[in-house]
């Protein structure tokens, strides 16, 4: 008999356990969220910091590459001529290149009214000075040319 009233309490407790994790089981992968009746909005408890939206970086300068291809008998004793063009995104950058050793280093301006056209300038370290006119056909090509105060003349690729 003391092995029968030994079993009963403990099928009770395995009834209990068996019973509190079904009710465990059910409630698996749910959770609750307050929510706020003035705003709809789930609440936040008192003391915790509400999260807050941060802004996207601006986007930095961009980069491009420029191609300068003689266009007359003087730019052909040049060859090729390889620059880059730093564009601010505001209308404005600088660019540099470099023409039979010397450095040249300018200003590349959008004309006003127009968001595609501009003209760079550029003086180089040895005294001369380049002068280029550009249209840009997309946020990212553009084509124009570039004269060098020699009078060398170059048609100018701008883009990647």
């Amino acid at each position: 008999m003391k092995t029968l009233f030994a079993v009963r309490p403990t099928l009770a407790r395995l009834g209990a356990a068996a019973g509190l994790a079904a009710v465990v089981a059910s409630l698996t992968g749910c959770y609750v969220v307050p929510i706020d009746p003035r705003t709809g909005q789930p609440a936040t408890a008192p003391g915790a910091v509400a999260p807050v939206a941060v802004p996207a970086p601006a986007p930095g300068p961009a980069v491009f590459t420029a191609r300068l291809y003689p266009a007359n008998e003087l730019a052909s004793a040049y060859g090729m001529v390889n620059g880059t063009v730093t564009n601010d995104l505001h209308g404005r950058g600088t660019f540099n290149a470099s023409i039979n050793g010397e450095s040249f280093v300018g200003e590349a301006t959008r004309k006003a009214g127009s968001g595609r056209e501009g003209v760079a300038n550029g003086a180089g370290n040895r005294g001369s000075y380049l002068t280029c006119q550009y249209t840009m056909n997309s946020p990212t090509l553009g084509t124009g040319s570039c004269r060098l105060n020699t009078g060398a003349v170059f048609t100018m690729h701008v883009g990647n």
